[in-house]
């Protein structure tokens, strides 16, 4: 009832007012209703053919039924190859509106939409957030998704434009695969996800049995750790072994050797309660929490941090624990089946108009690269004082152990604490990742492939994308931003042409309501996916219960955070820690008495 009730005010709120300036009161409603119109309308699977019931057997395996696969199998036991790895990409928008524009997949062109647009000409800092927040939505983007790319050999080139200073004389990328679709098929191309679609640590666990296996001790149900408590090196890739560790840099080895300390310790802690569990019960289990804990530390703290908007921070708490609150819903159980009051944790899963995916569209508002700075200071802990300032190429691919080995966690992140990542702007795009030379040579401009994987993969331009998702179209380059200079290089890049801005680009000009980090463009599709990423998965619906969890379990869930884990395994953190509430906002300075950052040196 109050999902209808809300949904019906929504309605009678439509009007020319956007939600984010209605009085609080009335925004939710209206957000609400958003979110319940995308779920109707903005859904739409790929797969062919299409997924087919099955009955759950009767003799499942017990361990089946009870954690995670490492596949993402059987997440739901009808449906048992649902979000797996290596099933498809689903899609935002009906089918029709996604097949790649061929004549024009190359106007203009990315590299020089790269250029003259994305350049960062002086670091845009964001001063809202420290960069622990860059880093941990990239933690996050590596547990869902990754596709799979052909060889250099086999790729494209990326036109370049007279007077273009690219060392190679030519850019060429690798292509996305799509996926074998069946004799006589019409539809677009779709692409597999070589992880598991679901929130499941895949990260930190691996998506397939072979990396599963490489990563476990065999004992206790813990992971491999060296004894100076960091992440053990991969010979073949030289960089840490982990579940995954492509695009790797300091700030992915950070939240990874931490979140599998965290493991361990859930390890240790049941091991005390449960003397009995094996090695792989105490795995499992330790699993299923540290995966939950990591995605409420994303719903209910990052996202509001980025997203400072009262509006939002009351929706991101409401996905979790419901407006009735922890308290009500401990005397008041059946609110845990409505997902407005007792909060999508705990209540009835729903795929709603699709079978449970991922989608392409999604992958597309993940591109957050300005938020990477080019080059940082670390400091000391003890002191504030600076300790060495690094290039990002210099922290990133092979060179990252030798950085976790001269330079301690606590000082590591203590320096995270205190930086600004970029803002999420035009013109604010890291220099060297414009010019990126991966470990295995392969040399591009990850700007102009983020323009052109979006257009190779029939994602719809910026107009058309806001069409689909249910906003005006811009009607001029002068409401597309409100930058005057932008705005004119814009209109030179794309010809005039306001229907070929590209998406990225649009989303990187448009203007930001207050308390916003990224565009509200973008933000529809996150509000449609945060919440189908927790209703969709059994383990934090249906699942989501102290039969599975165990009561120890979801008390630990409920009663952890972010700043709680740091805190664990880093103590000597606590005083930079002090008075802040969140532990992706700046943090103090050593020895100071106010809460504050500092820009890196972008």
């Amino acid at each position: 009832m109050p999902d209808k009730l809300l949904g019906r005010i929504g309605d009678f709120l439509q009007s020319r007012r956007p939600w984010y300036e209605l009085p609080k009161l009335l925004s939710m409603p209206r957000l609400i209703e958003i979110r319940n119109q995308l779920r109707r309308e903005n859904l739409h699977d790929t797969e062919e053919p299409a997924f087919v019931k099955h009955e759950i057997p009767p003799d499942l395996d017990r361990a089946v039924r009870e954690g995670r696969s490492i596949d993402g199998s059987y997440n739901d036991l009808n449906y048992p190859a649902m979000g797996c790895a290596n099933r498809r990409f689903g899609r935002n928008f009906a089918l029709e509106h996604t097949f790649p524009d061929t004549a024009n997949l190359m106007i203009p062109s990315p590299r020089v939409v790269s250029r003259e647009l994305m350049t960062r000409d002086q670091f845009q800092p964001a001063t809202i957030l420290n960069l622990l927040a860059a880093a941990w939505i990239q933690f996050m983007v590596h547990d869902w998704f990754v596709h799979k790319r052909s060889s250099p050999k086999e790729g494209v080139d990326i036109p370049l434009a007279p007077g273009d200073d690219w060392s190679d004389g030519k850019m060429r990328i690798p292509r996305s695969v799509p996926d074998p679709a069946p004799a006589g098929s019409t539809r677009p191309p779709a692409y597999a996800n070589s992880n598991s679609h679901w929130w499941d640590g895949s990260q930190i666990y691996g998506s397939d049995a072979v990396v599963a296996a490489k990563l476990r001790t065999g004992e206790g149900g813990t992971l491999k750790l060296e004894a100076t408590k960091l992440l053990p090196i991969d010979p073949e890739t030289g960089v840490h072994l982990t579940g995954f560790s492509d695009n790797w840099w300091i700030g992915l080895a950070m939240l990874h050797t931490m979140f599998t300390r965290e493991h361990n310790f859930l390890c240790g802690l049941l091991a005390k309660e449960h003397r009995s569990w094996t090695d792989a019960q105490l795995f499992a289990k330790a699993k299923l929490i540290n995966s939950a804990l990591m995605a409420k530390i994303h719903t209910v703290e990052w996202t509001p941090a980025i997203l400072p908007h009262p509006v939002i921070e009351v929706g991101m708490h409401a996905n979790w624990y419901g407006l009735a609150g922890d308290e009500l819903q401990d005397v008041f159980t059946f609110l845990n089946d409505d997902e407005i009051l007792g909060g999508i944790v705990g209540s009835k899963h729903d795929h709603h108009a699709a079978p449970y995916s991922l989608t392409e569209e999604f992958v597309s508002v993940y591109r957050l690269h300005p938020l990477i700075p080019d080059r940082l200071l670390f400091r000391k802990l003890s002191s504030d004082a600076a300790i060495e300032t690094i290039e990002l190429p210099a922290m990133a691919g092979r060179h990252t152990p030798g950085v976790a080995s001269r330079i301690s966690m606590t000082d590591l992140f203590y320096s995270f604490g205190r930086a600004h990542p970029g803002a999420i702007t035009l013109h604010n795009y890291p220099k060297h990742l414009q010019n990126l030379t991966r470990d295995d040579g392969e040399h591009l401009d990850l700007a102009a492939v983020d323009i052109y994987r979006d257009r190779e993969r029939g994602v719809p331009r910026y107009n058309q994308f806001r069409r689909l998702i249910h906003k005006d179209p811009v009607k001029s380059f002068e409401e597309l931003t409100d930058n005057v200079v932008w705005r004119e290089q814009i209109r030179k890049v794309y010809n005039n042409d306001l229907e070929k801005v590209d998406l990225m680009t649009g989303l990187f000009a448009e203007p930001l309501p207050p308390g916003f980090g990224f565009s509200e463009t973008a933000f529809r599709v996150f509000v449609l996916m945060a919440s189908r990423r927790l209703k969709s998965d059994r383990f934090f619906t249906d699942d989501y219960r102290a039969e599975l969890y165990t009561e120890f379990g979801l008390h630990y869930i409920r009663e952890n955070s972010m700043l709680s884990v740091l805190k664990r395994h880093y103590p000597d953190l606590a005083p930079a820690l002090q008075g802040v509430d969140n532990a992706f906002k700046p943090w103090r300075a050593a020895g100071s008495g106010g809460v504050h950052g500092t820009p890196s040196l972008g």
